[in-house]
């Protein structure tokens, strides 16, 4: 394994990371899912030049065109659109990132049912670890006497999206080239959440120096960036692994939000951030031959 293809893991966390902090700088000067909506209208035209300017390759199937574009609906605009809202209906956001923290159990399940993809017991045992990780890391800052059930179910659903999303991907989109794919999918998105936006918001943007950068940051850091690393790593490994490194990341944002905002972590806290890394490393580890 070369020395850049053991980068892309912890880059992918880091810059996943990251947009959890940009939407703290950024919120406060746009409705939430408005905030989604000019988000994925910039990365449309951003992707739009790269591909002319690349020549890319475009599918020419419109059942390949379809299921690229489920995956920019369900891992994108879904997805992104219910934990927004979820945020904005009073769900505290540890309480979020904890829901759909879950989703490396769920998409292992569905791995085993519709790709054939073996979940050993190795596996299992570091998948319930990383859950307990989570736990503990978001439980010094989550107040679960305020959990609203309309924020629960919003995040199940954002949990469920992004979940058979990375299924389908890994399923019916392994041969996407990255441009163009990345150019349906944003247009997939923007069309989502311009809809939702629409619907359920005045579409309020304030353009201060913190949204602007904030917004700078998710389109080319989280959607050109980390999204072209996810899909990568869903072409080339097994979706439970890829999956998996998920859970790092309501602990790096943690840190990251310290050492933003001053947002102090307790032992608990750290402890968690141990056993979630433990956790990754039982599920992503290679196994030897004959084991």
């Amino acid at each position: 394994m070369s020395v850049i293809t053991r980068l892309v893991p912890p880059i992918f966390v880091l810059l996943w990371s990251s947009a959890f902090i940009s939407a703290k700088y950024g919120l406060p000067d746009a409705d939430p899912i408005t905030f989604l909506f000019v988000r994925f209208l910039l990365v449309v035209l951003a992707f739009g030049v790269i591909a002319v300017v690349r020549r890319s390759k475009w599918p020419t199937d419109p059942r390949q065109i379809a299921h690229i574009a489920v995956f920019g609906a369900l891992v994108q605009g879904a997805y992104l659109s219910g934990v927004f809202l979820a945020i904005s209906k009073g769900l505290p956001a540890g309480i979020a990132s904890l829901i759909v923290g879950l989703q490396p159990i769920l998409t292992a399940l569905l791995a085993s049912q519709l790709l054939s993809e073996r979940v050993r017991p190795r596996q299992w045992l570091g998948l319930a670890l990383g859950v307990s990780g989570v736990v503990l890391v978001l439980w010094e800052r989550a107040n679960l006497n305020e959990i609203q059930p309309v924020g629960v179910v919003l995040c199940l659903g954002s949990l469920l999206c992004i979940s058979y999303g990375t299924i389908h991907q890994k399923r019916y989109c392994g041969n996407m080239d990255l441009v163009s794919g990345g150019l349906i999918q944003a247009v997939t998105a923007c069309i989502v959440t311009g809809v939702a936006a629409f619907i359920l918001e005045p579409m309020r943007v304030h353009w201060s120096l913190e949204f602007s950068l904030a917004l700078a940051w998710l389109v080319v850091g989280v959607s050109l960036g980390a999204f072209s690393l996810l899909i990568t790593m869903i072409k080339r490994g097994e979706a439970v692994k890829v999956i998996s490194l998920f859970y790092m990341v309501p602990p790096v944002t943690a840190v990251m939000a310290w050492m933003a905002f001053g947002e102090e972590l307790g032992l608990i806290a750290y402890a968690g951030i141990v056993v979630t890394t433990i956790g990754v490393a039982l599920v992503v580890r290679q196994q030897k031959p004959g084991t």
